[in-house]
């Protein structure tokens, strides 16, 4: 959370003349309700339950860039579909850029019950093994997304997944 996918998904997309998806966006208009809303009906098994079928309806449509929720990558299936499918990609933050980027907003369900550097250090410490199983990791400085989006680019040309 907070680490920047959204805003550095729709960059990239913008970037490489492809559609941009957010996986959480997808899931909010299959469901009819916001995320928030359905961890407090339905809890958090029914959410990756959601998350895990959106996601894999996403990865059989055109090439595009997907940002995903923080925690669909620790979901097994979700994460060998997306390694066999796609190109994935960590982007990684010190633990103060994600506070700061979180507490912008209300609206993570995860960091509501607790201290939110806790919980933050908790979730980082338990899915950093996971989010290394990524194609590619890069620090996402407190800084233009642009130039993040770049050194995406760069990896991308480099391992030949796109073209100039």
């Amino acid at each position: 959370m907070g680490a920047g996918k959204s805003s550095v998904g729709r960059r990239l997309a913008a970037r490489l003349n492809v559609a941009f998806r957010d996986a959480d966006a997808e899931i909010e208009s299959a469901a009819g309700c916001t995320i928030s809303e359905i961890f407090a009906r339905y809890g958090e098994a029914a959410f990756r339950d959601g998350e895990r079928k959106v996601i894999g309806r996403l990865l059989t449509q055109e090439p595009h860039v997907m940002a995903t929720g923080g925690g669909a990558f620790v979901d097994s299936s979700t994460r060998e579909k997306l390694k066999l499918q796609s190109v994935t990609v960590w982007l990684k933050a010190p633990i103060e850029l994600l506070l700061a980027r979180t507490q912008r907003r209300d609206t993570r369900p995860l960091l509501r019950n607790g201290n939110p550097r806790e919980i933050l250090e908790r979730l980082l410490v338990e899915r950093a093994p996971i989010y290394a199983e990524a194609q590619f990791a890069i620090d996402s400085q407190d800084g233009p997304h642009t130039t993040v989006v770049e050194r995406i680019v760069a990896m991308l040309l480099e391992c030949g997944a796109c073209t100039p």
